[in-house]
């Protein structure tokens, strides 16, 4: 006790982030309150609740497709993210090659700058091919900060396997297939799961790439979300609030899944170490 008060600095930093959390809360709430809500004009709560706003948002944006194009996204950018990433972080892990620090830094490079700094030459590129505008080019998209995820996120699960165990298998005759699926496979699994929700959580929720690639056949969830304010036409604001909060909805049942199997303090440590 006596350390807040001649510390009055403390009270000053948590009212700052109460106040901030309280805000935070209230904007929230009031979204998903109004979601439901049938009529809200300068009460406190609405006049009544009803659930038909959520099943118009579904009608009117086309959530099935919409999540069925999400779902097929994340899948396939998690699978070529893992296939790719894996062996490249396993290469990093174990081989000291000239340029190695250099190649580190390209990966990272794809984390650390906004994406849309390198999303429109890229939006530009998949155009030219005839790319852009189909799930193909959504996915391409989402593999550039994809990979470099499961690579930074793996390596330090590789370094932290002894490599004695792998020279073991390998003098008992074990082939390298049999060492990647037998003695590496299941050490590193805990590895590739944290890896790929972590990939799921940012593919779901990346809107520059997606948005600049995506068509009509290939928006997901979040830039149908976008799409669902900024369109032409009229809509009531509660199709667009059940909107959200099924964005919000699941962002967070995905960022949850992502707590439980990552550190986020270890993505961080190794990004600063590599830099």
């Amino acid at each position: 006790m006596t350390g807040w008060v001649a510390r009055p600095g403390r009270w000053v930093v948590w009212a700052v982030v109460v106040f901030f959390f309280v805000n935070l809360a209230g904007v929230v709430l009031s979204v998903v309150v109004d979601s439901f809500g049938k009529q809200w004009f300068g009460t406190w709560l609405p006049d009544g609740f009803t659930t038909h706003w959520y099943a118009d948002a579904w009608r009117e944006f086309g959530l099935s497709d919409v999540l069925l194009t999400t779902a097929i996204v994340a899948l396939v950018v998690i699978a070529v993210s893992v296939a790719v990433g894996v062996p490249a972080a396993y290469a990093l892990a174990r081989r000291s090659f000239p340029g190695k620090r250099l190649v580190m830094l390209l990966f990272v490079l794809p984390i650390l700058i906004p994406p849309i700094t390198y999303g429109i030459p890229l939006a530009t590129v998949l155009y030219k091919f005839h790319l852009a505008g189909t799930t193909t080019g959504v996915i391409l998209a989402n593999l550039v900060p994809s990979v470099p995820f499961v690579v930074l996120t793996m390596t330090p699960f590789i370094e932290q396997i002894d490599p004695k165990i792998e020279a073991a298998a390998r003098m008992s005759g074990a082939r390298t297939v049999s060492v990647f699926t037998r003695i590496l496979g299941p050490l590193l699994l805990p590895g590739i799961l944290a890896a790929s929700i972590l990939v799921l959580v940012r593919t779901v929720g990346m809107f520059e790439l997606t948005f600049l690639t995506a068509g009509p056949d290939s928006t997901t969830l979040v830039v149908a979300l976008y799409n669902s304010v900024f369109a032409a036409g009229i809509r009531a604001n509660q199709s667009v609030d059940a909107m959200a909060t099924i964005y919000t909805a699941s962002m967070l049942v995905l960022l949850l899944v992502a707590l439980r199997f990552v550190n986020p303090t270890q993505l961080v440590t190794r990004i600063r170490e590599e830099t």
